[in-house]
């Protein structure tokens, strides 16, 4: 029998546009702090606030996009939230007052929260629903390529030639994601409410996807360790020229086993795969923790690609799959505020803990945390099964 083919060409254009945007937010992510202490004379904190400001738009507006793309339509909100977000690329290479970049990287973070619900929530509409598992894994396949290539472009580019040029080629970028959402599909429609006026709960968050919601917000703080402080950690170990090569290997660990582990989600159950990413989590982050060498900084990012991986796609298809079709929509928003709840909190904690303890206890305590959300996994399985087996006795 013949499977439903996943790799169609909304699907494909989804997952072009998708990795332009990322590919920008990620190379942004590496390349701002640099441009605002080098360039623009500020602190370390100062240029901390340039993440902090844009996942902080993102989590303010991001419970409220699943009621934008309902009323609105997602394909037209996809369309809207591309240009908008491609202008505010754009005036990277025009705006240099600092307060200025600040309130830019606001307003980008509300289009990027917008971009990144409607293209997951699409692509979850299109993908048949018994592949669903794999098929948002491949599609998270291109945010997991952008991991790389946004760091390692604008890296790359800023060491040969400059932050101007940085900002255009991004920008060039962007014009692609604009134009190759051209065939982006119409998405599943909303359920229609007759005499609903007021907004309740339900329009902000989906009360089904919360529980799980929770364990991706504990991966996103984790992961704020090696988003947010891998460069300054490497520099400090004397690895700063395998910072790239790091991600690199991050990615390609994820890309090579991202097929199996969607195929095994899909046919054996999420906890095959959830499990495997817990423990290849923690043992990442515990070797990057005490690295040495070039070698054992390599092998943390092959077991870190693995677990996170492994964990964050399994995380977001359980949200999408606890709830209705119609509110795939919901069900995204509600675990990406959690989850970039968790990396904005993240950066602000394990930071305090780099201040006052250093990086290396960073990185211990992103282990710890994720072993302890591990346990609770496990607890909370556990239960399941013990209720399970009462009924069925």
């Amino acid at each position: 029998m013949n499977k439903e083919p996943i790799w169609t060409k909304p699907f494909i254009s989804l997952f072009v546009t998708n990795i332009a945007v990322f590919i920008v937010f990620y190379g942004l992510v590496s390349a701002l702090p640099l441009y605002a202490i080098g360039v623009l004379g500020r602190t370390d904190q100062e240029a901390g606030l340039l993440m902090t400001i844009f996942l902080l738009s993102a989590i303010v507006v991001r419970p409220f996009t699943g009621k934008i793309l309902d009323v609105t339509g997602k394909r037209k909100m996809l369309w809207i939230s591309l240009i908008l977000y491609l202008l505010c690329t754009i005036l990277y290479y025009f705006i240099q007052p600092f307060g200025a970049l600040l309130v830019l990287r606001f307003a980008q973070g509300i289009w990027f929260s917008i971009i990144t619900t409607a293209a997951v929530s699409l692509a979850a509409d299109i993908v048949p629903v018994a592949r669903r598992g794999a098929g948002l894994g491949y599609f998270t396949m291109s945010t997991n390529l952008a991991v790389v290539l946004g760091p390692l472009i604008a890296l790359s580019i800023i060491q040969t030639f400059s932050f101007d040029v940085l900002f255009i080629v991004m920008s060039i970028l962007m014009v692609i994601g604009v134009l190759t959402s051209a065939l982006a599909p119409v998405g599943a429609l909303p359920e229609k409410t007759v005499g609903k006026k007021r907004m309740s709960i339900g329009d902000l968050f989906e009360k089904g996807a919360m529980p799980v919601a929770l364990f991706g917000s504990m991966i996103g703080l984790s992961y704020a360790s090696v988003l947010s402080y891998l460069s300054i950690y490497a520099q400090e170990k004397g690895l700063l020229a395998l910072a790239s090569t790091f991600f690199l290997v991050f990615a390609a660990v994820m890309l090579v086993t991202r097929p199996f582990t969607g195929r095994l989600f899909d046919e054996k159950g999420p906890q095959y795969v959830i499990i495997p990413g817990f423990i290849s989590f923690a043992i990442g982050l515990v070797l990057l923790a005490n690295m040495d060498s070039a070698v054992s900084f390599l092998i943390a990012g092959g077991f870190v690609g693995f677990g996170y991986g492994a964990l964050v796609p399994s995380f977001q298809t359980l949200a999408v799959q606890s709830t209705k079709h119609e509110r795939s929509g919901y069900a995204t928003a509600t675990f990406f505020t959690f989850f970039d709840s968790g990396l904005a909190l993240g950066s602000y904690v394990l930071g305090l803990i780099a201040i006052h303890y250093g990086y290396q206890n960073v990185y211990l305590a992103a282990a710890i945390l994720v072993f302890l959300v591990f346990l609770v996994y496990l607890l909370i399985k556990r239960k399941q099964k013990g209720k399970e087996a009462v009924l069925n006795s």
